[in-house]
């Protein structure tokens, strides 16, 4: 698999904000990072779910704003659901920033900020994880003529460590951080966890308790984080809804 996708280079919609370099990547990696690595297929070098993965990722990001309780849910002209930003300093992440950026702007539609939001951040996420160690990426040649440039495991052990946080959510029903809780939802939500089936089995306990995460089921950690909650889970079943509408 390339480094070089067709997502990263389809132009987003005309409402979309312009993404800044986003590379560097200040603290710790942001959901839709850990989000994109527990994606990534080490055997074959592939990213599952690339049909609707910037929906995914935008999500993630939104999850992310939510958790740092930078995200809100309110009421729109007509009745419908949309998200604002919440306070006046925006994150210092410079992806997290640009879409608080934008529904800082005026309270949108989730699926309008997916929509917006999403087709940019493929590739800079995928260089972060490379900055970090996280994944790596070596350049081979096909036919001795052409160059491509194919993704691999890092040595950082993070994808493990990440999967087994997630796994120990969905298998043995420890009760979750709301950060592994949000992650677990999302990747639930990105249709993609059957692929996962030698790591997180796929069978009805585990939907069934992925379920109860993706609507805010998150146990007594999260108890005191009910606005949290209640936002990400209209997120993630904003990008089950979206994802479900696209070809995979």
């Amino acid at each position: 698999m390339t480094a070089d996708h067709p997502d990263d280079a389809r132009p987003a919609p005309e409402t979309a904000p312009r993404t800044t370099d986003g590379v560097s990547a200040p603290g710790e990696p942001t959901l839709a990072e850990d989000l994109l690595l527990l994606l990534f297929q080490p055997g074959s070098g592939s990213i599952a779910g690339e049909g609707t993965l910037y929906y995914v990722l935008a999500g993630a990001v939104l999850a992310d704003l939510s958790l740092s309780e930078k995200l809100q849910t309110s009421t729109g002209r007509v009745g419908s659901l949309v998200v604002g930003a919440v306070g006046d300093r925006p994150p210092a992440d410079p992806l997290l920033r640009t879409s608080w950026e934008y529904v800082a702007s005026k309270p949108r539609g989730v699926q309008t900020v997916l929509a917006a939001t999403g087709p940019s951040l493929r590739q800079p996420l995928l260089d972060r994880l490379v900055d970090r160690g996280d994944l790596r990426r070596r350049t081979r040649k096909t036919l001795g003529l052409f160059t491509s440039s194919v993704l691999e495991e890092g040595d950082s052990g993070r994808r493990a460590r990440v999967l087994g946080e997630v796994r120990a959510v969905l298998v043995d029903r420890v009760e979750p951080s709301p950060r592994t809780a949000a992650l677990a939802a999302l990747l639930y939500g990105s249709g993609t966890m059957p692929q996962l089936d030698r790591d997180i089995p796929w069978t009805s306990p585990v939907i069934a308790r992925a379920e109860e995460l993706q609507e805010g089921s998150w146990g007594a950690e999260a108890s005191a984080q009910a606005v949290t909650r209640t936002v990400t889970a209209v997120v993630v079943n904003s990008v089950v809804a979206a994802t479900a509408a696209l070809p995979r």
